[in-house]
């Protein structure tokens, strides 16, 4: 390389690190948004040449999501409250069944329309009060990533140790407080470095990812039981074992668990237009409705026969697969046993945090900057903040209070999903004008200032407000006092949460319709249009009777320096 190609380089990097502005994205010219709108392509419907998801891609998806170390916890999380193994199948089944349903309906937007859930949620709430629901996505999105994050360090530490056993006596040079130690934050590091690339893989290829997951983690989880099971000889006692609780109790905990269960995967049912878009076919993603009970209910019975193996080959109850692979450590075939199952288990934890969390956030930063952040740069994002600024191994140590509020946080989840079914199955019977969703000065606006839904707000203010009171009491118990009613109401949340705000919605919006959004046909998003322009717009494309068709006529923007679409130039 020559010294005046090293100085341009040079220039070029300096100038990145002391004008922002060179940070900005150069705007592109988007197939479908106004000519004022800022947005680029990862906003845009998908394309037909990457609408390669077919129903394996989604059965691998959710096989990605379910078989996962968490989920092999869960049935016997619910069995230390004092309920059977019987209630825990039962409660994972229903909670299974629970996810399902509104994923499978919800993601009909993404396969019918193309579109991601930041700019679905506008035809529901409004396009600028959609920003809400981004915003409270993005960041359980952003915190749980770091959780999964510090999660994943264990599986490193199962690997390393299996090849260095010196590794397991590490000396830690970091303080108490710091909530890890040298070993951990190494382990930890080494997760970080192998995840980083893989949230780099365009959505539209993340199948691949699955599928890699679904060859190497299966054998192991099967072998992982059968060997525990003839080794202890049996394990299904537990099955066999009563509650310890019963009556009035033992309904609770029923609910409550149920609750907890479902919230865990309740953001799913809301950003999966995010992956349905990418569907080949309009009935591929209904391929989630069965295979999202088999498979959450058949890993949560796998972890319930390892427990009960374990208490009788170990005298201790392991509930988590990683568990087991310690055991393995003290012989050669033992390690090499736990190389391979860490190994697997690791694919398994960063399949499940690229696809639930990485790619969310991405979608999520891209709609609220997108003069200056793309998927990519989102992933990146996600990486650095998700990953190292919340200092994720703090909030695992001090789980208390912190993942306390963050299981609560799922009460924002439930209304949310249920508005968005509600609206697209119901109240507009499938019919979106999609290139007025990019629009902000379009139908979706809902004639008000504020780009806002009131009937959305409504369901929003009266269906969540009953349940912060008990939000507040699960993050300072001490200072927090409500009543018995107020926690019971908490004990059901998303059921509560589900169904009284997909019946509140529908029957504003039957009393009250807004009849602007109301249009006799849906307007795909690959379909040109005609929109009015001024002197100094562009046509987007189309003829006068496509405008026609769409029902929709756009009032002309100025166009200025400081176009419309990024959250941080609205006023």
């Amino acid at each position: 390389m020559d010294s005046s190609a090293l100085r341009r380089r040079g220039r070029a990097v300096r100038e990145r690190l002391t004008d922002i502005d060179s940070w900005k994205l150069p705007k592109q010219t988007s197939s479908i948004a106004p000519p004022h709108v800022w947005t680029n392509a990862d906003q845009d419907p998908v394309p037909e040449d990457k609408r390669t998801w077919t129903k394996w891609a989604f059965i691998g998806y959710w096989y990605s999501d379910l078989v996962t170390v968490s989920t092999w916890q869960a049935a016997g999380a619910i069995m230390t409250t004092g309920l059977s193994a019987t209630d825990a199948v039962l409660i994972v089944l229903v909670a299974a069944i629970c996810n399902a349903i509104p994923t499978v309906l919800n993601g009909a937007i993404g396969a019918d329309l193309h579109i991601p859930f930041p700019v679905a949620a506008r035809a529901s709430y409004g396009y600028w009060f959609s920003y809400f629901c981004i915003v409270t996505r993005g960041i359980l999105a952003l915190f749980w990533f770091g959780i999964q994050g510090a999660n994943g360090g264990t599986c490193v530490t199962a690997i390393v140790t299996a090849v260095w056993p010196s590794y397991a006596r590490l000396p830690n040079a970091l303080p108490a407080s710091a909530g890890t130690t040298t070993q951990g934050l190494l382990s930890y590091f080494i997760y970080w470095c192998i995840q980083l690339p893989l949230l780099l893989i365009p959505s539209h290829r993340l199948q691949y990812l699955f599928w890699a997951k679904t060859a190497l983690v299966t054998p192991t989880a099967l072998a992982m039981v059968v060997w525990i099971t003839v080794k202890a000889g049996g394990g299904a006692e537990f099955f066999y074992e009563p509650a310890t609780v019963s009556g009035s109790t033992r309904a609770w905990l029923w609910l409550a668990n149920l609750t907890s269960v479902t919230g865990g995967y309740s953001t799913l049912a809301v950003n999966i237009p995010d992956f349905s878009r990418f569907s080949k076919t309009r009935g591929a993603q209904l391929y989630q409705l069965p295979f999202i009970p088999v498979f959450k209910t058949t890993v949560g019975v796998f972890g319930i026969v390892s427990a009960g193996a374990s208490r009788r080959l170990w005298g201790e109850l392991y509930w988590s697969p990683l568990d087991v692979v310690e055991r393995w450590q003290g012989t050669p075939g033992g390690r090499a046993a736990a190389f391979f199952a860490g190994a697997a288990w690791l694919l398994a934890q960063v399949s499940v945090n690229v696809s639930a969390n990485g790619v969310s956030f991405a979608n999520d930063a891209t709609t609220l900057a997108p003069r200056w952040l793309d998927n990519r740069r989102g992933a990146v994002l996600v990486a650095l903040v998700g990953g190292w600024a919340l200092c994720p191994w703090i909030v695992v140590a001090s789980a208390g209070a912190f993942l306390s509020f963050m299981g609560a946080a799922a009460v924002f989840m439930a209304p949310v999903a249920a508005v968005l079914c509600c609206d697209f199955w119901l109240v507009k019977r499938r019919r979106y004008d999609v290139p007025a969703l990019y629009d902000p000065d379009g139908i979706y606006r809902y004639g008000s200032r504020w780009g806002t839904n009131w009937r959305a707000l409504a369901v929003t203010v009266v269906i969540i407000g009953p349940l912060l009171p008990a939000v507040a009491q699960k993050v300072a118990p001490q200072n927090a006092h409500i009543s018995e009613g107020l926690v019971n109401l908490f004990t059901f949340n998303w059921l509560y949460g589900f169904f009284a705000a997909f019946a509140l919605y529908y029957a504003l919006n039957y009393f009250f319709p807004d009849q602007d959004t109301l249009i006799p046909s849906a307007v795909p998003g690959d379909t040109p249009v005609l929109r009015a322009v001024g002197d100094d717009d562009v046509e987007s494309g189309g003829a006068a009777s496509d405008e026609k068709k769409a029902g929709q006529h756009v009032k002309a923007s100025p166009t200025s320096s400081e176009e419309v679409g990024d959250i941080s130039n609205v006023a």
